[in-house]
């Protein structure tokens, strides 16, 4: 089914990037123009959800070229889902934001740059052509970037030099595997190349070309041993920004491998044991990061890398119920990741710090906040009936299920250290006694005007209860999963959306 207006997302915020350019000085106005249109977008993607949730994948070509030709923009249910994650992230980010970022952030171009990134991760999401989805993702590399160092302190330019460096290598070997794939089957329409790729003669060359996009996207995606540049990166810039990068930035690279995977490059036998091996050891080696840390948020940068790893063991297990565990788990998180740096950012106000040693007392001093940030600790924990224990279950019962006991037991030591770094955390930031006084004037928290409070509240609670909503509507959870691994792993109905339009009534 062909829909024009399939791009509404991507055009309402290229509308408000220009619009905000009009209001460079004026930042009470730019605040509210971003957050209304991220409530406007996040309308738009609840709506663009139902639509292909009834009717089915929703396909466009631009210029009306048919396909193969021309750019390509497709929905499917895990490209509608993604695209609604990003617009609820980008509310709830540019909420926070109204009162989490100084005035001279924004008067030097955070909210366009922000709409610019969103609006990268929402074309990477709806491409349907894997060279659009490669200048996709140099948007997003280009926006998260100048946010990164938006600023420019030492360490955000430190972090960034890492950041863009990677990517930026990331970058070149995308670009590489693409012009392959463009030799061997000459063609780039993702759901042409699903029919060309198997019948090319010359395996080898498949298979060299399926790993070098896995390495660009590994990248991406920060899994094990190419997550080195994350840590040093997500921890630098202010905390609304951190929260965009550690909710969705690793996430797309994980849709894409997820994308090309199932779709044009379906795992053979060395494929599944090298996504096995890249599970366990990123699992392993992402949670052993955050056991040695004494900072908050690098804390959360390695529990980022960690949870890669529960994504691209069901991509490696490649059975039904390893993708549905993957993908309810890819949901949840998200949510908890952008929910976490947030909560991180409203510490840092009241205590001029995120270094556990220093922090301490919160629960006596702001007794309902802390219950409110337990639900996001308890979420990330995985703690029954909390949205982070259903997808782990589905993906330890089909580990054994699949005999697969090295990743078994990654999974099972994963959420064993997960739930000892979190509660360790809430420990020291929370019941323990604080152990220093405050630096004047660090505690800027409790001297914002209540308004100011509320907006850097309301979107935690916000992300609070759409976590608690996710938990207890899990069966509706699963079946939008098991929906979504039915598209991924059958994908004839995505060709014909995409290169037989109008064959569906």
């Amino acid at each position: 089914m062909t829909d024009h207006y399939l791009i509404s997302p991507i055009l309402t915020h290229l509308f408000s990037v220009i619009l905000l350019l009009f209001c460079w000085k004026k930042v009470r106005l730019q605040k509210v123009i971003s957050i209304s249109s991220n409530a406007v977008i996040m309308m738009i993607a609840v709506f663009l959800w139902m639509k292909v949730w009834n009717q089915g994948i929703l396909s466009m070509q631009g210029g009306d070229w048919q396909a193969p030709y021309g750019i390509t923009f497709v929905a499917d249910t895990f490209s509608a889902t993604m695209i609604l994650l990003t617009a609820v992230a980008g509310f709830a980010v540019a909420t926070f934001s109204a009162a989490g970022i100084s005035k001279q952030r924004i008067q030097h171009g955070y909210f366009p740059i922000m709409h610019l990134l969103l609006m990268g991760l929402n074309g990477a999401f709806f491409a349907g052509d894997i060279f659009n989805l490669y200048v996709w993702f140099e948007v997003i590399i280009i926006a998260s970037f100048v946010l990164m160092t938006l600023g420019g302190k030492k360490p955000q330019m430190e972090g960034a030099i890492n950041y863009v460096t990677m990517n930026l290598l990331a970058s070149v070997i995308f670009l590489t595997a693409i012009a392959l794939l463009y030799g061997l089957t000459g063609t780039l329409n993702m759901a042409d190349l699903s029919l060309k790729v198997a019948l090319v003669q010359n395996r080898s060359m498949v298979n060299v070309t399926a790993l070098l996009f896995f390495v660009g996207f590994g990248i991406k995606s920060a899994v094990f041993p190419l997550y080195f540049w994350l840590p040093s990166s997500y921890n630098t810039p202010p905390s609304a920004i951190a929260a965009l990068f550690g909710g969705l930035l690793t996430k797309v690279g994980i849709y894409a491998l997820i994308r090309m995977f199932t779709l044009i490059f379906p795992p053979d036998e060395f494929l599944h044991y090298l996504f096995l091996f890249v599970a366990i050891a990123t699992l392993l080696t992402g949670a052993a990061g955050a056991l040695i840390k004494r900072d908050f948020r690098k804390m959360l940068s390695y529990l980022i890398i960690c949870h890669i790893g529960y994504m691209v063991a069901g991509l490696g297990l490649f059975t039904k119920s390893g993708m549905n565990g993957a993908l309810f788990y890819l949901f949840q998180d998200i949510v908890v990741k952008t929910n976490l740096f947030l909560i991180a950012g409203v510490i840092f106000k009241m205590m001029g710090t995120m270094n556990m040693d220093r922090l301490g007392g919160l629960a006596k001093s702001h007794p309902r906040l802390s219950a409110l940030m337990a639900i996001a600790f308890f979420t990330l924990i995985g703690i029954p009936p909390m949205s982070g224990f259903w997808p782990k279950i589905s993906l330890i019962r089909e580990s054994f299920t699949t005999d697969s006991y090295l990743l078994l037991a990654a999974l099972i030591i994963a959420s064993f250290l997960t739930m000892y770094v979190m509660m360790k955390m809430w420990t020291d930031i929370f019941w323990k006694a604080q152990t220093q006084e405050i630096p004047q004037g660090k505690n800027s928290f409790d001297e914002l005007r209540p308004h100011h409070r509320q907006l850097l509240i309301i979107p935690i609670a916000f992300l609070c209860l759409l976590s608690l909503a996710l938990a207890f509507g899990a069966e509706q959870v699963a079946q939008v999963s098991n929906r979504i691994t039915t598209e991924l792993m059958e994908p004839q109905g995505y060709i014909d959306a995409i290169l037989k339009p109008n064959s569906k009534p």
